[in-house]
Parts: C-alpha cells; structure tokens; sequence
C-alpha cells in the first residue's frame, strides 16, 4: 500500500468527469458524475479519503431501466446527478435529455443494483433532493417558472415537495431565485443545505465554460426568500484570465467529514497549448464557513480562493485503492466496470472469451447516432500510449477493426485494418478524410498502438512489439478537443469495428488492450 502523503494533486478525477455530486455515508464517501450518451451511465465511486476514488458501479446498467436510444444526439442523455442519501437508501435523480426527463432512482448498495426510475412531472434540468428536520423530502431544480426574461439567458432555480411515498411532486412550486446578479446567466446545479440552523442554496451560474462560477444564497425558512451572498461568486476563475491554467470552474457540491470538516468538489478544465483535450474534470478544495454580517458564508479554498494544484489532503486515514493494471486481458465473463459504450446496447454483439474480447461487425459507425460496435474507455490523461492485439481478416473493402480515440459523432481518430491494409482515419469539425493507407500483410494477427506526446498522436502496427511499423503522418489531438469538438461529453479510446451499412457474420478479436500514462 502507497505511504501516506502530505498532500493531494487535482483533478482527483481525471478526463471525463464533469459535473460532481457527493455524499457520506459513516466514513465512505460516494461521488457521481454525469455521463450523456455513454453506457452504462452514471458513474458512482467510492473513496474513504475524499482523494483515492474507486469506481464501484453504475446507476443505469440495464437495458429498458432507462434506455440512451438510438438517434440520441451527441452530448445528449445523462446530465448532471446528484446523490444523496437518506434513512437507508441511497438517492440518484438526473434528467435524461431528449429521452424521458427527469427521474429518480434508489438503491441499498451504491454499488447496485439500481432501481427502475420514477419519472417526475417537472421541467428543467440538473435535479436535487433535500431532506428537512420534518422529514419532508424537497426537489430543487433549475428553470424560470415565470417564462418571461428580464434579461437574456435568464433562468433560476426552483422547489417543490416530492412526496416519496406517493411518488410524485406534490404541492406549489416556489421559485427560489433567477440568480445572484441581474444579468445572471444560466443559473442550474443547485444543492440546498441546512447548516447552523439556516437553508443554503448552492448554485452553479455563468454556463459550464469561461465564466463558470458558483454562487450562494441564504434564508431562515426553506420556502426563501432567498437572499444573494455578498461574496458572491464564492468561487469561479473567470476573474483569472484566458490564459490561466484551470478554467470554467463550477457545478459545486459539498460534503462534511466524519470529523466536521467541510470540502467541496467542483469541475474544472485544464488548458494546455491553448485546448482542453480532457473536457470536464473533478476537483477537491477545502471550504471554511464563516459568519459575514450574520450570514454564514462558506470560503472555498481560505487564503486563497481558488482551485490549488497541490492541496494538504484532508484529515482522513490514507486509503488508496489498488492500482489498475495496463493491460486488460479481458479474462473475465464481464467486461470491467471503466468500458463504455455509444448508447444502450439493445442486442448482443460482443462476448469475452478465452481469447480475448470479440466483437461482431455491424452496420453502425462511429458517424451515426446508433450503438455502434465501439467499447472505450475514458481518456485520462494527454500523454498517454493505447496498443492492442487484434485477429481480424476480411477480403471485403467495407469491413474494418482497429482503435479508436473518439469524442463525437463529428470529431475522432482512427486506425484501423482493411482488407490487408492499415488505414488511418480522421474527422475534424465534422469532415472525414482518411490521411494514409499502408500495408500491413496477410497475417490476421495485428498489433496496433497510438502514442501520443500531449499534442500531436503517432500511430503504429506490426505483428509484434519488434516489428512495429511508425506511420510517418501524425495527428493533432486538438481535434478531440473542446475547442475543436465542443460538446458537454469527453474523450474516450478503444477499440471500434463495422461493416459499414452492410450486413455482415465477420467478428473481430482483441486479446488485450493495453492503456498506459506516459
């Protein structure tokens, strides 16, 4: 087991994991993270020192519990979550855009399973739930109940009772506010707590880009009115500057140790060489609460008042997980809990087997809004090298298998074999273009590995480690960026296989799939 350290790095979640939730539960914490059109959705981990986080599950994992069907469009589905926990049970309620809305689900094990959702009649996005001292349970979610804007992008926050026991929303909708400022844009993400006998509403505002922050209200009766905080943004690096390191900080959620401290976990982006390459990542700061002027304000980051690269970890006993192997040798019945999938499978195409993972080809692409035969994995960090052995031969021009480094529908990178051939794919702000096409034999057996430095992705193939073969064009990463790409989702890499529209018995076999920070 690792030594305990005086201090932790942020992100303590890195790549693809935007919009933070957590709880405590005796000593273990839990976290969540919204997903969109990935599956299984909703990430859940577990840490027992708020830094060394193990994913332990996933809220949706079936088929039919809440389908990502096809034609869902890129950055759709999973929006942000919040988990929470109460008299036994734990808590999930979510919006799933353009498939259903906003729902809740439950389980006893965060690890699950989960239950079916309970869909609620309610507008907005972004949900939450509070439990007052009487036992009433509230939902707290984003939207301007009036329909008119005073100024544009005007929107709120606002709450209604959620009758448990029946199900449903019950009672009058109340808004809480339309945000701290006039002129306050997309006021969503909200938490309400109850510290020191007072209601706080905890608010993400500014959109999840360069003017992200987070700001708070305050009241002494849950229905408001809700005052602004004078300190408000209590945190936000918009007043940094383009050129800061870490930026588009938000979406806050906090929890209180076991031993009364108070830390929150937000999103952020870092930039290098002018681009976000990992998207929305999670990131941990301390909160201190003060009274100002008989209000008690929560201080992010005391000091300092910002996200800090190094941080002295929280006074929690070091508890790291064990850590992840390279190599995946897909040695298991199931596939591990970090690969994903493009949408719901709603029909069987892959199997782990003795050799490997295999994967049937199918009409779907990587261009279409489908389940297509693509497992990945997130991307976690800007350097890094993937390489996978892979058994796959077919005479036809429209078969093909590879790897991929994917972030949407209009913006990804492949290498794949063709026929007897590798060919290397790019789609850059929606336009296809295949840059090369080399040989690679007539051995079904091929290696392929895409290596890349933090800026530019260089692909090779051979039969082994030994005879690789480097294909001399590299490709910039920028195009999985949020600069290039856009899009609320995150890069992700893995394996991809299709016949291209046409209907095929072809199968593909990957023996492992190595994936390794450089």
């Amino acid at each position: 087991m690792d030594k305990p350290v005086k201090e932790f790095g942020n992100p303590i979640l890195s790549g693809f994991h935007p919009d933070p939730s957590i709880c405590r539960v005796g000593d273990n914490y839990y976290m969540v993270n919204s997903s969109f059109e990935w599956f299984p959705a909703i990430p859940i981990y577990k840490s027992k020192d708020l830094v060394n986080w193990k994913l332990i599950g996933h809220g949706i994992t079936r088929p039919g519990q809440v389908d990502l069907p096809p034609g869902l469009a890129d950055s759709r589905g999973i929006y942000a979550v919040t988990i929470r926990y109460h008299e036994g049970l734990f808590y999930l309620i979510t919006t799933c855009v353009q498939a259903g809305g906003n729902f809740y689900i439950t389980a006893s094990d965060p690890a699950g399973e989960w239950s079916d959702p309970v869909w609620l009649d309610s507008k907005g996005i972004d949900p939450s739930l509070f439990w007052d001292d009487d036992g009433k349970c509230y939902y707290v979610g984003h939207g301007n109940l009036s329909g008119k804007n005073s100024w544009p992008q005007q929107n709120g926050v606002w709450m209604q009772e959620l009758d448990l026991t029946q199900r449903k929303l019950v009672g009058e909708r109340t808004q809480l506010t339309f945000g701290h400022a006039s002129n306050a844009r997309w006021t969503e993400g909200p938490h309400l707590y109850k510290i020191a006998g007072k209601y706080m509403l905890l608010v993400a505002e500014g959109g999840t880009g360069f003017h992200h922050g987070v700001t708070v209200f305050h009241s002494d009766s849950i229905q408001g009115p809700y005052i602004a905080n004078h300190s408000n943004p209590v945190l936000t690096h918009r007043h940094l500057g383009k050129n800061y390191p870490v930026q588009a900080v938000g979406h806050s959620d906090l929890v209180q140790t076991q031993h009364g401290d108070w830390w929150a976990v937000a999103l952020g982006k870092r930039m290098e060489n002018g681009h976000c390459y990992l998207s929305r990542e999670t990131f941990l700061t301390p909160v201190r609460f003060e009274w100002q002027e008989d209000v008690l304000t929560p201080i992010f980051n005391p000091g300092i008042g910002r996200l800090s690269n190094k941080q002295q970890r929280p006074s929690l006993p070091w508890t790291p997980w064990e850590k992840a192997p390279v190599r995946d040798d897909f040695g298991s019945d199931k596939l591990k809990l970090e690969w994903n999938f493009l949408r719901t499978p709603l029909t069987t195409w892959y199997r782990c087997r003795e050799e490997g993972l295999q994967i049937d080809l199918r009409p779907e692409t990587a261009d279409s809004l489908d389940n297509p035969s693509l497992i990945a994995r997130r991307m976690e960090h800007i350097r890094f090298r993937i390489t996978t052995e892979m058994d796959f031969r077919s005479q036809k021009t429209n078969e093909e298998a590879g790897i991929i480094i994917y972030r949407t529908s209009k913006a990804y990178i492949q290498c794949l074999r063709r026929r007897n051939r590798v060919v290397l794919i790019t789609k850059r702000r929606g336009k296809r273009t295949e840059e090369v096409t080399m040989p690679c034999g007539n051995s079904p057996r091929l290696l392929l590995q895409a290596c890349s430095d933090g800026k530019e992705v260089t692909f090779s193939f051979g039969q082994d480690d030994h005879t690789l073969t480097t294909i001399k064009t590299t490709v910039p990463l920028s195009i999985i960026s949020d600069e290039e790409a856009s899009g609320f989702n995150g890069p992700y890499v893995g394996m991809y296989a299709s016949s291209n529209g046409k209907k095929s018995h072809s199968k593909a076999t990957f023996h492992w799939f190595d994936y390794e920070n450089r």
